[in-house]
C-alpha cells in the first residue's frame, strides 16, 4: 500500500496531473458523491475527502466542490489547502470561503455546518507543516507558484449558525 501511495504523490506532483485533474476528479467526485448520496467521493481512498458547499463569492449561490482535506482528529476540526494542484491563481472556493465563512461539509455521509478560518502566522505555519507531513505533494505545488497557497480551518458550528 505504501508503494501504492507513494506512486499516487509522485503522479499527483507532474505537471501533466496539475492540467488534468482539475477537470476529472471534481466531476467524478461529485457524481460519485450524488450517486452514493454522499456515502462515496473516490479521491477519498487515497485521501480524506468532503464535499464543501459555500456560497459563491459574488453571485451568493451554494457551490459544491469535492476536496481533499486534512482532518484533525483531536480537535474535530479539518484542514482545507488551496494548492489548486500547483495552479496559478487560488480556487475559486478560497474566495467563497473568504466572502462567506459559514459553509456545510459533506463528511463521511453526514451533512456539517462549518465556519472556515483563513489561517495566518504561526497558526499557518503549524498547519502548513501538518499538511506537507500528510501529504509531500503539497510541496511540489507550492513550488510552482508564487502566491502563498491558502490554509482554512473549518470549526463545527450550530445549523443556526451560532
Amino acid at each position: 500500500m505504501r508503494t501504492g501511495i507513494r506512486t499516487v504523490q509522485k503522479i499527483s506532483s507532474t505537471r501533466v496531473f496539475a492540467r488534468l485533474a482539475p477537470h476529472v476528479i471534481p466531476a467524478m467526485d461529485r457524481a460519485v458523491h450524488r450517486l452514493t448520496r454522499g456515502k462515496v467521493l473516490l479521491s477519498a481512498r487515497m485521501l480524506p475527502g468532503l464535499v464543501l458547499t459555500a456560497r459563491g463569492a459574488r453571485s451568493g449561490l451554494p457551490r459544491r466542490t469535492p476536496l481533499a482535506c486534512m482532518p484533525e482528529e483531536a480537535t474535530g476540526t479539518w484542514i482545507l489547502v488551496g494548492s489548486n494542484f500547483g495552479r496559478p491563481g487560488h480556487p475559486a472556493w478560497t474566495g467563497n470561503l473568504l466572502a462567506h465563512p459559514e459553509a456545510e461539509i459533506s463528511w463521511r455521509g453526514g451533512d456539517v455546518p462549518v465556519r472556515a478560518e483563513l489561517l495566518t502566522g504561526e497558526e499557518r505555519a503549524a498547519a502548513w507543516d501538518a499538511a506537507l507531513a500528510f501529504w509531500p505533494p503539497y510541496a511540489t505545488y507550492q513550488a510552482r507558484v508564487e502566491r502563498e497557497i491558502r490554509l482554512f480551518r473549518l470549526t463545527r458550528r450550530s445549523p443556526d449558525g451560532a
